[in-house]
């Protein structure tokens, strides 16, 4: 009798180990997911156009604001023609909101007949992109306007000709 509960209890030890190794692990499905989201869009309506002016002795500064006001220092004269702030539409997945970095440096227009340039600096959004930059895609859309400010030398820094350039601005998901 002896020798069955010693096997007994051999055969009952060697289950408990075993026992103890599957409460030891588990094992189950986990879920992933991913969300697809409309891709971001910009497309420009308008272009940045200072419009018409005469630099006269000294040159000076052509401000334009993201509304489209026109304004001029120094001795820079104003001329007719059209002027325009540029103007973006951007699309989007709906209720997300969007950074928009504008340009940290100046940019060159450059005259194409004789290689004369004038900066872009002081780059103004509506709505504005200071701060964090960060903007809401209402229903999905959003309209920015952007102004800067154009510094003008004088007639022989700046002579008769159109200058032209581009710039980047950069929108993206936040």
């Amino acid at each position: 009798m002896k020798k069955i509960i010693v096997i007994f209890s051999f055969v009952a030890l060697i289950i408990g180990i075993s026992v103890q190794k599957v409460q030891a692990q588990a094992s189950i499905n986990a879920h992933a997911t991913a969300e697809v989201i409309q891709a971001l869009t910009a497309t420009e309506s308008a272009t940045l156009n200072f419009g018409r002016f005469s630099p006269e002795t000294a040159g000076g500064e052509v401000k334009l604001s993201p509304d489209g006001v026109r304004s001029s220092s120094g001795t820079v004269a104003m001329g007719g023609g059209i002027y325009n702030p540029a103007i973006f539409y951007l699309t989007g997945q709906p209720e997300f909101s969007v950074t928009i970095t504008l340009p940290a440096v100046a940019v060159l227009l450059t005259n194409s007949a004789n290689g004369k340039t004038m900066e872009v600096t002081n780059w103004e959004s509506y709505p504005s992109a200071s701060g964090s930059g960060v903007k809401m895609l209402s229903n999905g859309l959003l309209t920015l306007s952007i102004g800067a400010t154009l510094k003008v030398g004088n007639m022989n820094d700046n002579p008769v000709g159109v200058y032209a350039g581009t710039y980047a601005i950069t929108f993206s998901y936040n």
